[in-house]
C-alpha cells in the first residue's frame, strides 16, 4: 500500500504506507528481540575473531584508519569567505597542512543523487537514484526514489523492505577485506544496509505512520484553518503543508485531544497543570522549550515523540514531532546489526530516526519560529556529535563516517537572512558553519599519522527566489494538454492541471515534468500512454526543447534586461551512463542563480502561471545548475587530483586501505600517493 504523498522539504516524498509498523506478530516482535539478544551477546566474540582478519587485510594500506565527516549543503563560497576571516579555524588549519580544493557534484546536485556518488563511485546511471522522486513505471504518479516498503500479504508478517540504490557502497567492498566501518547517517542507506559493519540511516527513513515525516498541531482554536493562518503571521494562508491540526477539548480538569499513530491508531493525552500526561507518563511543559523524547506505543507499535507549546494564549496552541521509530525497537531495520540503535538509545538516549528530523515544514507553516526551528535543528545536531564521538573513541582501525545534515536545513531556511546580517536570525547561517567547524576540532584529536580525515559537502547553495514551473510552459507551447469536457479529471471534484498531472491528456502530451528539474518524453512502450516514437523522434523532440528551454528568460523574451531562468538543459544520454539510464528523466533542467522548480510543479502541477515568486521561509537551495554549487574537500594530506568530483572519493578510499577499486567504478584516486 502505498501511502498519500506528503510534502516534506524542498517536494513531496512518498511514504511507505501508513500502518506499515503494525505488521509484524508478536511472535515476531520476541524474536527480533531474541536475534538482538544474540546479536549483543556475540558481539565481542565477532570483535576478536574480526580484528585477527582485520590484521590480515590491512598489510597493504596505506593507512590504518579513515575518518570522514559530511557537511551537507557547505558551500564553498561561505567557506572560503569564512576561513578568510579567521571564523573556522579548524577548517583552515586542515586547508593549510593538509590539502582544500572544491568538489564537482553530481547532475542534478540533490542530495541523494550525490551522496549515493560518494558511497559507490558512479554515475546515477549505475546506482539508480537521479532525484527524490521517480516516476511510476506504470502509471505517472510520483514515488520515493530511494527505498520501497511493501505491505506484506498477511497481516503477521512484517513487511519487505528494499533499497532503490544499486552498485556496491565502499564500506561493503572494505568489508568483503575485513576492513571494518561505523556509517552513520549518511543519505540512502535505509534500509540499513548488511555489511561487516555498523550503520545507522538517515535520508528516506520514514516515520511511524509511514510517511517521510507529519507533525501535528494541537490548538484549542475552532477550526484548522484559522490557526494555521493565526500561527503563520500576516501572511498565512491557513494551509497546512506537512502535518495536520489536531482539536485540544476544554474540560474542567484540564486540555484533551489524540495524538495519531499508524494506521489510525490513536492514543490519549491531557494537558493539565503545565504538564503534559500521556500513556501514564508526565512531563512539564514551558513555552517554547522541547520536551525530551517520549515513548508511546500503538498497540505493538513503538515510537517516540517530542512536544512544544508554541502558545498559551489566547488559543493554546502545542507543536508535536512526527511520531518517530523508537531506536530501542524499531518496527524496520533503520541500523545494522539491529542492535547497534539499542546500543546507542541505551548509551545515550532516545534519538531521531525520521530521515528529516529538522522539521523544514513546520517552519514554512509557520507552526515553528525560528528560534524553534534551530532549537530542534541543533538538538538532532547534538545527538549525531554525540554518536560520532562514540564512534571515534571506539575505533581504532577501520572507518569511522557521520554525515550532519544540519548545515543543510539551516541554510534551506535561512538563507533569506543573509542579506540581512543586522537582524535578529542573519548570523544564524554563519554561527552553524562555526559549529560545523568546531566538530572538525574535535575529530582531529583523533588524527594520527597513520589517519586520513576527509571533510567534505555534497554540493553548495545558491538564494532562491523565483519558482519555474516546466509543465506550465510545456502547456502553454502545446507540449501537455488538458482532457477536455469529454475526458473529466479522474477524481471527481479535482481541478484539471492540480497535482499529479490531474487532468491531463496523455493522449496528446509529449513531454512532462516531475521532481526538481527532471523532464520525461511521452515515450511510446516506456510510459503507460506514451506516444512519442522511440529513436528519430524523441531525438528530434529532446533537441526541440533544449533550444527551446536552454536560457529560458523570466519576462519578455526580446528584453535584454529578463533574467535567464534556465542556464542549461542537459540531455541524459550525455551526461549518465549506465543500466539504469532508462529510469532516468530524458532531461535535467540547470537553473539559474535565484531559480528552482516551482514548489507545486514538483508534483505534477500543470495549471497556474510559468514564474512565480518564492515566499517560503526555505529561501535557499542547491538545485540549480550544478557548476554553480560545487561541493568541498579538505584533506590532512595534499589533495594532488586538479577537478575532483564526488565520484572519486570512493575508488580513493579503497586504495589508500589497500583495496583495488572495482572496474566498474568510474571515479579515480584524488592522491598519487
Amino acid at each position: 500500500m502505498i501511502a498519500p504523498i506528503t510534502p516534506i522539504g524542498p517536494i513531496a516524498y512518498i511514504g511507505p504506507g501508513a500502518g506499515f509498523a503494525l505488521g509484524g506478530s508478536l511472535l515476531t516482535l520476541l524474536l527480533a528481540v531474541l536475534a538482538n539478544v544474540v546479536s549483543i551477546l556475540a558481539w565481542p566474540f565477532r570483535a576478536v575473531w574480526g580484528a585477527i582478519r582485520h590484521g590480515r587485510a590491512l598489510r597493504r594500506a596505506k593507512i590504518r584508519k579513515l575518518i570522514f565527516i559530511g557537511f551537507d549543503g557547505l558551500d564553498p563560497r561561505l567557506t572560503e569567505r569564512w576561513m578568510a576571516e579567521g571564523k573556522l579555524p579548524n577548517l583552515a588549519r586542515l586547508r593549510e597542512t593538509g590539502g582544500y580544493g572544491r568538489l564537482r557534484t553530481t547532475y542534478p546536485a540533490l542530495s541523494p543523487v550525490a551522496w549515493s556518488t560518494f558511497a559507490t563511485g558512479v554515475n546515477p546511471g549505475k546506482h539508480n537514484i537521479f532525484d527524490f522522486l521517480n516516476r511510476g513505471v506504470k502509471s505517472y504518479m510520483p514515488e520515493l526514489s530511494m527505498a520501497k516498503v511493501t505491505a506484506p500479504a498477511r497481516k503477521w508478517r512484517r513487511p519487505t523492505v528494499e533499497s532503490r540504490r544499486r552498485s556496491e557502497s565502499f564500506w561493503t567492498i572494505l568489508g568483503r577485506h575485513q576492513i571494518q566501518s561505523t556509517i552513520l547517517r549518511v543519505p540512502v542507506t535505509f534500509p540499513a544496509e548488511k555489511f561487516n559493519g555498523r550503520m545507522i540511516s538517515a535520508m528516506s527513513t520514514p516515520d511511524l505512520k509511514g510517511t517521510q515525516g507529519s507533525f501535528s498541531l494541537f490548538t484549542t482554536s475552532s477550526t484548522a484553518s484559522s490557526t494555521a493562518s493565526s500561527t503563520a503571521g500576516s501572511g498565512g494562508s491557513g494551509k497546512m503543508e506537512g502535518g495536520f491540526t489536531c482539536p485540544l477539548e476544554r474540560r474542567a480538569d484540564g486540555l484533551q485531544g489524540w495524538l495519531e499513530g499508524p494506521a489510525g491508531l490513536k492514543t490519549p493525552l491531557c494537558i493539565r497543570d503545565s504538564a503534559l500526561n500521556i500513556q501514564n507518563q508526565k512531563f512539564a511543559l514551558r513555552p517554547h522549550e522541547f520536551t525530551p523524547w517520549i515513548k508511546v506505543r500503538f498497540g505493538p507499535a513503538r515510537g517516540i515523540v517530542r512536544f512544544l507549546v508554541t502558545g498559551t494564549g489566547p488559543e493554546f496552541t502545542m507543536y508535536a514531532s512526527p511520531v518517530q521509530m523508537d531506536p530501542e525497537s524499531p518496527a524496520l531495520p533503520i541500523s545494522h546489526p539491529a542492535a547497534y540503535s539499542v546500543y546507542l538509545a541505551k548509551l545515550f538516549g532516545s534519538f531521531a530516526t525520521l530521515g528529516m528530523a529538522e522539521d523544514t515544514w513546520a517552519l514554512n507553516e509557520g507552526v515553528l519560529g525560528e528560534r524553534d526551528f534551530l532549537s530542534q535543528a541543533y538538538s538532532v545536531f547534538e545527538e549525531r556529535r554525540t554518536m560520532f564521538a562514540d564512534a571515534l573513541a571506539k575505533t581504532r582501525r577501520g572507518v569511522a563516517g557521520c554525515v550532519f545534515d544540519t548545515s543543510d536545513r539551516v541554510q534551506h531556511m535561512f538563507f533569506r537572512e543573509m542579506s540581512e546580517a543586522r537582524g535578529e536570525f542573519g548570523g544564524a547561517i554563519e554561527e552553524m558553519y562555526r559549529r560545523m567547524d568546531a566538530v572538525v576540532g574535535e575529530t582531529l584529536r583523533h588524527v594520527d599519522s597513520r589517519t586520513l580525515l576527509l571533510v567534505l559537502s555534497d554540493h553548495g547553495f545558491r538564494a532562491f527566489n523565483r519558482g519555474v514551473n516546466l509543465n506550465a510552459w510545456l502547456r502553454e507551447h502545446g507540449y501537455l494538454n488538458l482532457a477536455g469536457p469529454a475526458l473529466p479529471p479522474a477524481n471527481p471534484g479535482a481541478e484539471a492541471g492540480g497535482d499529479y498531472f490531474e487532468g491531463v491528456d496523455w493522449k496528446s502530451t509529449r513531454a512532462y515534468a516531475l521532481g526538481l528539474g527532471g523532464l520525461y518524453l511521452n515515450l511510446r512502450g516506456r510510459e503507460p500512454e506514451g506516444i512519442v516514437e522511440p529513436g528519430g523522434e524523441a531525438r528530434q523532440l529532446k533537441a526541440e526543447l533544449i533550444r527551446k528551454l536552454t536560457g529560458l528568460k523570466d519576462g519578455p523574451a526580446d528584453n535584454d534586461k529578463s533574467a535567464v531562468a534556465i542556464a542549461n538543459m542537459y540531455d541524459a544520454d550525455a551526461i549518465y551512463a549506465g543500466p539504469y539510464l532508462d529510469r532516468a528523466p530524458d532531461l535535467i533542467a540547470g537553473f539559474s542563480d535565484g531559480y528552482r522548480t516551482a514548489w507545486g510543479a514538483a508534483l505534477g502541477r500543470v495549471r497556474g502561471p510559468v514564474f512565480e515568486n518564492n515566499d517560503h521561509a526555505w529561501s535557499g537551495d542547491h538545485c540549480v545548475d550544478p557548476p554553480l554549487v560545487p561541493g568541498v574537500l579538505f584533506a590532512n594530506r595534499k589533495i594532488d587530483a586538479k577537478n575532483p568530483g564526488l565520484e572519486d572519493l570512493a575508488p580513493t578510499i579503497l586504495q589508500m586501505f589497500g583495496v583495488d577499486p572495482p572496474a566498474w567504478m568510474e571515479g579515480k584516486p584524488v592522491f598519487q600517493s
